[in-house]
């Protein structure tokens, strides 16, 4: 029986600034807005946003586990591939946080639009077949694309319609920003990874590409939110605040590029996340200012 530390563990922690970070900068670009923004809507987002990520961690720990994808890894606790937990136990984990999420979102789709209903479907279905399933599109190279496309324009976009009632520009800069960094995050996570990754047939983007270029792709993704900041400071100021996440990117980008393995790429993860957060929250207050 796995503990209750272990259980939090698995469930990545790490990564929830990936959930936080999308609510929080859509929020401010509904604000930016200037219709007026609905709390608890936000907060309903901010639920469904956390219970997917954690759901599709437990999803992927599940379906790697029972591949074996994960008997010989570096980084963050593997309740199966430890040994910890059943699989069983972590397949539950997961289809019950997918579950609140489903809930969630559908009081979302209830008090705006039906359509969010299909949306919230196709995120389940990705957060699931991730890593699950017959042909896991995790395994095919795709993770980061889902990445950016779920945790950017999905999350960003899908927060600021349902707390603003519609979606500008401002948001799509914000999403590509925030959805930039997501996918910075799972890229250094696999460029940690790429040894046993491609040892276990796991065909990831940073497996294809080799160890130099998975750097310059994550330099490059670090890259975007301060170009998409620039952007939106022509036309709204305050927005210039995001620069202030440039801090925190330097250490992360400078061990990327410095030619780290293994475990030294483990912090790079949760300095990116701090990074996202900060980006985040910046350009968030500062539309609102704005």
């Amino acid at each position: 029986m796995a503990t209750v530390s272990e259980w939090i563990e698995g469930a990545r922690p790490r990564t929830l600034p990936n959930a936080i970070a999308p609510v929080v900068v859509g929020t401010g670009a509904a604000w930016h807005v200037g219709d007026g923004v609905s709390w608890w809507r936000a907060a309903l987002a901010l639920a469904v946003s956390v219970s997917l990520i954690i759901g599709v961690n437990f999803a992927n720990d599940y379906s790697d586990g029972v591949r074996g994808t994960d008997d010989d890894r570096v980084g963050p606790m593997r309740l199966v591939g430890s040994g910890a937990a059943s699989a069983a136990a972590v397949r539950l984990a997961a289809f019950g946080a997918l579950g609140v999420g489903a809930v969630c979102g559908l009081v979302l789709a209830i008090s705006t639009a039906w359509w969010l209903v299909v949306i919230g479907a196709v995120c389940i279905a990705g957060a699931w077949f991730y890593t699950g399933g017959r042909r896991p599109y995790g395994y095919q190279g795709l993770g980061e694309l889902a990445v950016f496309v779920f945790f950017g324009p999905v999350a960003v976009l899908g927060t600021q319609f349902v707390t603003a009632g519609r979606v500008d520009w401002f948001g799509v800069a914000c999403a590509v920003g925030v959805g930039s960094l997501s996918s910075a995050v799972l890229v250094a996570n696999n460029l940690r990874d790429i040894p046993t990754d491609a040892e276990s047939g796991k065909v990831t983007l940073a497996v294809v590409l080799g160890d130099a270029r998975t750097r310059d792709l994550y330099t490059a993704f670090a890259a975007v939110p301060v170009v998409a900041t620039l952007a939106m400071t022509v036309a709204a100021p305050g927005a210039a605040a995001g620069l202030l996440a440039v801090i925190p990117l330097v250490k992360p980008v400078r061990v990327v590029r410095g030619g780290a393995l293994g475990r030294d790429l483990i912090a790079v993860l949760a300095l990116t996340g701090i990074a996202m957060l900060v980006w985040a929250l910046a350009t968030a207050v500062g539309l609102a200012l704005s």
